[in-house]
Formats: structure tokens, C-alpha cells, sequence
């Protein structure tokens, strides 16, 4: 029921009833939490295999600069994945909890403890904390404060997928309305938020995704959501994607690779002189390949990016509080919607991540129900 109520409610038109699902998973807080259920893997390999659920044990006592906190929701992200197989740059020290995001609510806090307060909602500021367990103990500097009126499904996932959408569209070119933005791999949460981002700003985007069965589904979202256009890979070699581009009356300013291989070079071919291409991604596992006319006498300029890098470069900076603000400002007004997704008990969490290993057209979130 619940998953079939996030699918429906992933439309901007019904996103205000979702609010009640706001505090799906708060429930009263006991005085006596001792343990905390948590996903966890003591050596690196297939997730199917390796992980496994424990409860762990909780401080009697938290100290001064601690705080207790009830995690809320956590995504399963490509990265969790990765990290779990051993193939992230990011490696904690094993035995390790899973989890890179998700929103917790404050349960009780150290006697230092200023910028927190019981019943606040934060997000852990470090990648690979730990947020696969139904509580945790961080320090105040862990955790950053964020909108407890939004929905929690939009605070868990709002750290990683649409602030990488976010920089990735500010830190490259200026783009004013009307400008054209393309990318691959649209309908990835990152993808998804690029879409929004874009009309909540007046600009235009043609998003490329790979043909599937349900496309006309997949393109009546993703137009649901303020794509402008939608095409698939295989459209993008025909002579009817050169016609789309010159109806646009300019090319794409930007474009946003994480596909990588070919679907990178389409990119690169349609892109304006001086164009930017960022790649923070490679699901199709191939290198980015460039064309080295295209490269030269377009003048166009490749960039990497990856947003566990740039919050570790910004941890109290006022660009990072300004984004978030604006996003959860989006989000309040249903201008910013959580990915598609699906909701599961953290005890189910096979079933979740067998889910996410075929695939991430719908997200799968932990609900921490305990």
C-alpha cells in the first residue's frame, strides 16, 4: 500500500496529500533505547551475500558534544552498493554500518550540545556514516540541521541526488531562462531532480533514456515533472534528433553525463560552442569517449564531479547552507519532488536491496519502523 501510494504520489499534482506521510516512521521515543537494528558487512563483496542485520549496542550514556538520534529514512544510492562491493573511493573501516544518507529525528542531546534540540530532523555531514540502523550516536558537528516541515522522504534523499543537480547546474556555466540543458541517464534520481531544478528555474532540457518497454510510461513522468523533451539513446543517432536541436533555436549550454561510453559522445555532439559537459557517473562502466574534432573546434570543456568532494570542501560554508535552503524551500512547495520510490522496513532489507541491484527506475528507501 504505502509503495503504491509513493509511485502515485511522485506527480506533482497529488505531491500536497503527501504529507501525511511525513512522520510515517516517527513514533514516540522510549527512555530506555539500548540497541539499534543495523545493516552491516565485516568484509567487502556481493551485497546479496555479505550483508547482514544486527542489533548493536547504544551508550548508556551519551556525552557532552553527543547526540541520540532516531534515523527516519535512508535511500539505498549506486554508492551504498559500490561501497558494500568495495569499488567506491570511499572505504569505512570494516566492520561498517551501510548507509551514506537519510534524515534523522533528535531524540536527546549532550549538555555542549547548542545548534540541535530534541525533535529536530538533521543529516549526517560525513559520507559513510552509518545510516542503515534504526538509531545513532554522532557528534554535534555530524549532523546538520534541516526543515522538519517537508516530507521525510524529501529531507532523506535531498543530500546527495539534487544537490548534486543543484551544483553541478551553478558551478559551470551561467544559465539564464530559456537555456538549454541535456543529459543522460534522466530518469536517475539525479536525473529526475536535474528536470525540476530546470523548470522551477525557467530553463529547458532534453533528456535522453535508454528504450524500454514502459517508455511511454517513462516519458509521461518525466514530462509530469517539467521535461521538456524526452528521447531515447537510439534516437539521438537519427536525423530527427539534429531537427529537434535546431527547433530549440539554441544548444544545450550544459550537459550532464553519468552513462558515460557512447552515450557521453551523443552528448558531447550536440552541445553549444564553449559548451560545458560535467560526467558524475559511469553506469555504463565504458569511458567517457571524446570526439576530437567536436573537442577542438567546439572549444568544449570536460569537468568531473562528485559531491562527497565538494561537502567536504564546503562543510559550514554559506553556499551549502543557501542550497539546501533553496531546496527544501522547493520542496515545500511541491516544486521539488523525492524520486519515485519504493518504502521498506529496515528489516526487510533484502528484499530492498535485491530490488535496488535490478535496477534504480524506482527508489528503494528504509523505513526505520522500529
Amino acid at each position: 500500500m504505502a509503495s503504491q501510494v509513493l509511485r502515485i504520489l511522485g506527480r506533482p499534482g497529488l505531491y500536497a496529500n503527501y504529507s501525511i506521510f511525513r512522520h510515517v516512521c516517527s513514533r514516540s521515543m522510549s527512555s530506555n533505547i539500548t540497541t539499534s537494528f543495523a545493516v552491516t558487512y565485516k568484509t567487502h563483496g556481493d551485497p546479496k551475500k555479505v550483508l547482514e542485520g544486527k542489533e548493536l549496542p547504544l551508550p548508556s550514556k551519551i556525552k557532552d558534544n553527543e547526540v541520540l538520534v532516531k534515523m527516519l529514512m535512508a535511500p539505498i544510492n549506486p554508492a551504498d552498493i559500490n561501497m558494500i562491493e568495495g569499488t567506491y573511493m570511499i572505504k569505512p573501516p570494516l566492520p561498517a554500518v551501510v548507509g551514506n544518507e537519510g534524515v534523522c529525528e533528535i531524540v536527546d542531546v549532550g549538555s555542549n550540545v547548542k545548534s540541535l534540540k530534541v525533535g529536530d530532523w538533521a543529516l549526517p555531514v560525513d559520507s559513510g556514516s552509518g545510516t542503515w540502523q534504526t538509531y545513532a550516536v554522532y557528534e554535534e558537528k555530524g549532523l546538520l540541521q534541516i526543515a522538519n516541515d517537508i516530507p521525510a522522504i524529501s529531507a532523506a534523499t535531498i543530500a546527495v541526488n539534487p544537490c548534486t543537480a543543484y551544483r553541478m547546474m551553478k558551478d559551470f556555466v551561467t544559465l539564464e531562462p530559456g537555456d538549454v540543458v541535456i543529459q543522460n541517464g534522466a530518469n536517475s534520481a539525479v536525473g529526475q531532480a536535474v528536470i525540476q531544478l530546470a523548470a522551477a528555474w525557467g530553463l529547458r532540457t532534453v533528456n535522453i533514456v535508454r528504450n524500454r518497454p514502459d517508455i511511454d510510461d517513462l516519458v509521461a513522468t518525466l514530462k509530469s515533472q517539467g521535461a521538456t523533451h524526452v528521447v531515447t539513446q537510439e534516437f539521438c543517432r537519427t536525423p530527427e534528433m539534429k531537427t529537434l536541436m535546431k527547433e530549440l533555436d539554441k544548444p544545450p549550454k550544459l550537459g550532464l553525463n553519468c552513462v558515460g561510453g557512447k552515450a557521453a559522445t551523443e552528448l558531447l555532439r550536440n552541445l553549444a560552442n564553449n559548451g560545458y559537459m560535467v560526467t558524475y557517473g559511469g553506469m555504463s562502466r565504458e569511458p567517457v569517449t571524446v570526439p576530437t574534432g567536436v573537442f577542438i573546434f567546439k572549444s568544449l570543456k570536460l569537468h568531473g564531479f562528485w559531491m562527497s568532494q565538494w561537502n567536504k570542501e564546503n562543510v559550514n560554508s554559506p553556499q551549502r547552507t543557501e542550497m539546501l535552503t533553496e531546496l527544501c524551500d522547493l520542496a515545500r512547495q511541491s516544486k521539488l519532488l523525492a524520486p519515485i520510490s519504493d518504502l521498506n522496513p529496515i528489516r526487510s532489507f533484502e528484499n530492498a536491496v535485491s530490488k535496488s541491484l535490478q535496477g534504480f527506475s524506482n527508489k528503494q528507501i528504509l523505513v526505520m519502523d522500529d
